[in-house]
């Protein structure tokens, strides 16, 4: 994949009957189905069965088993009710006969009220500044570890802009902060809210853990630590530009019990916050006897 086309023809789901749907998957560089397009096809099948009156505001999911990428999977929607002003439906993936993920979606009418959002990092460089993931991939990809190596060779319908590039080779721990700038390749100017809404939640997944890795970068990498998103939550607050970077800034307020804990901010360029994040993820240190 390297455009927002080729992106919207994985996430956009096949049609079975009215409340299921089948979907096909692509690797991002792992053996295992990208939660991310796991979160963004349900919700894909779930917005195919809510008035167009009403656009997503929260999702609440648990990734149960790993996906496998040679499988069909199927997305099931339940109606779990219809509001005046809400309707919520929940989602089961499957694969054969086992239950991979399970999500809930929440649904709201347009309506006025009160308004404020937080400030998006000042000083932070603009993406015009930085280095891409290709970019980091052409200056340092002899010098990366194999496996990081193999990551960044991937095709992307996305650009990945860090503000600060952390050397896997220094072994010495770090904030646990991240920010990335990102924006979609190709032309996303005359998408709807909801397909906007499942893009940014496939882009979600990506990035968000490495927050809680960076307090324990002198002892753990991807390559010693075991890692996978257990659950994910998402809330939805703005309609945005899909064209113009956006900025991901994330933090880790915990980690414990092979476990860890992030919650990010997704903002526009101008300052915009559109959505608010949080993932806890397996971080199971590898016993390599």
């Amino acid at each position: 994949m390297t455009t927002v086309e080729d992106l919207l023809k994985l996430l956009v789901l096949e049609k079975v009957n009215d409340y299921v749907f089948n979907g096909v998957s692509k690797t991002i560089g792992n053996s295992i189905v990208f939660g991310g397009q796991v979160l963004a096809q349900a919700i894909n099948a779930a917005s195919r069965t809510v008035s167009s009156q009403r656009s997503l505001h929260s999702m609440h999911a648990y990734f149960l088993e790993a996906g496998n990428l040679d499988h069909l999977i199927t997305y099931n929607v339940t109606v779990v009710r219809d509001g005046g002003s809400f309707s919520v439906r929940r989602v089961t993936a499957h694969q054969n006969e086992n239950t991979i993920f399970i999500l809930a979606a929440s649904f709201h009418i347009k309506e006025e009220g009160y308004s404020h959002q937080i400030e998006m990092k000042p000083g932070l460089k603009q993406p015009e500044d930085l280095l891409s993931w290709n970019e980091i991939l052409d200056q340092f990809g002899n010098a990366l570890p194999k496996s990081l190596k193999a990551f960044f060779e991937v095709k992307r319908p996305i650009d990945f802009k860090p503000t600060e590039i952390v050397n896997p080779m220094d072994k010495k721990d770090v904030p646990p902060y991240s920010d990335v700038w990102f924006r979609i390749k190709g032309d996303a100017k005359d998408l709807d809210l909801a397909t906007k809404q499942q893009i940014l939640t496939y882009i979600s997944d990506y990035n968000i853990l490495v927050s809680a890795l960076n307090p324990h970068a002198s002892k753990a990498h991807w390559g010693n630590t075991q890692t996978a998103s257990l659950d994910h939550s998402m809330w939805y607050f703005r309609d945005f530009d899909l064209n113009d970077w956006m900025l991901y800034s994330m933090e880790s307020p915990s980690s414990s019990s092979a476990r860890g804990f992030a919650r990010g901010s997704i903002f526009t360029r101008d300052g915009k916050l559109i959505a608010s994040v949080a993932q806890e993820g397996l971080m199971r240190p590898i016993d390599k006897k």
